[in-house]
C-alpha cells in the first residue's frame, strides 16, 4: 500500500517525466527550479520580471520580463504546458521562431492564452491567433490551472485545451496561407517560413504562470 502511494505521488509530481513519457521521447523544457534552457528573445539571459518559485515559472513583472525562447529548436512536435492566469491577463505560446526577426511573433504562429469570455472577433485561449479559432471554450477561470496541448506535424496540426480539441489544420496548406493573407501577419514576409525554430512564451502582456512544460519531437 505504501509503495503504491509513493508511486502515485511520483507519477503526479510537477516538472518531471514518468518512465512512460521518457520512453515516448518527451523532454522537459522547464526543470521547475531555474530558467535553464531559455533566454530572452534576441538577448542573453532572462530579465528579472520572470521568476521561478515553488516549481512555477511566472511573469511577475510584465514591464521587466519580455518574451523568452528556448535555446533548442524544433520542427515537428507535440508540446504540453500547464498555465494559470490572473483575471484579464494574457500571454501566448509561439513556435517556429526565427532568430533574426524584430520580434518573435513576426515569424512564429501564436497559440493564444487569454482570460476572456468568448465573443465575436475576440481571440481567446487556444486560438491560433488570427488564423484558426475555436467554437467552444474549455478553459478554466482565472486562478485555476489549465492544460494546453499543441500538436504540429507535417500532415496535421491541432490544439487542445483541457483535453478538448479546438481545430485541425495543415501547416503550409493553401487554406493556411489564405488565412495568413487575411491576417496582420501578411505584412511580415518571414511569417511561418521558418520550419525549425524556437518555442517562445510571451512575457510582456500580463501576469501568467507556467509549469510542466514538456515537448516530444515528432519523426519526419
Amino acid at each position: 500500500m505504501l509503495a503504491s502511494l509513493v508511486l502515485t505521488a511520483l507519477l503526479a509530481s510537477d516538472n518531471t517525466l514518468t518512465a512512460k513519457e521518457a520512453k515516448q521521447g518527451w523532454m522537459l523544457l522547464f526543470d521547475g527550479k531555474s530558467t535553464a534552457g531559455w533566454h530572452n528573445y534576441a538577448a542573453e539571459g532572462i530579465r528579472a520580471g520572470w521568476q521561478v518559485k515553488d516549481g512555477v515559472l511566472t511573469v511577475a513583472d510584465p514591464e521587466n520580463a519580455g518574451d523568452i525562447v528556448t535555446d533548442g529548436k524544433f520542427d515537428w512536435f507535440e508540446l504540453q504546458v500547464d498555465f494559470n492566469y490572473e483575471p484579464g491577463q494574457n500571454s501566448g505560446i509561439i513556435f517556429h521562431i526565427a532568430d533574426d526577426g524584430q520580434t518573435m511573433w513576426h515569424s512564429g504562429p501564436e497559440v493564444q492564452i487569454y482570460d476572456h469570455k468568448m465573443q465575436a472577433g475576440e481571440q481567446i485561449t487556444g486560438d491560433l491567433y488570427q488564423l484558426y479559432q475555436t467554437k467552444v471554450d474549455a478553459s478554466k477561470p482565472a486562478g485555476q490551472w489549465n492544460h494546453l496541448d499543441i500538436y504540429v506535424s507535417q500532415k496535421k496540426c491541432w490544439t487542445k485545451v483541457n483535453g478538448a480539441k479546438y481545430y485541425e489544420y495543415v501547416y503550409g496548406s493553401p487554406d493556411f496561407w489564405a488565412r495568413v493573407a487575411k491576417s496582420k501577419f501578411h505584412e511580415f514576409p518571414e511569417f511561418a517560413k521558418t520550419i525549425k525554430g524556437a518555442i517562445g512564451i510571451q512575457g510582456d502582456h500580463g501576469k501568467v504562470s507556467f509549469k510542466n512544460i514538456k515537448i516530444r519531437p515528432l519523426k519526419v
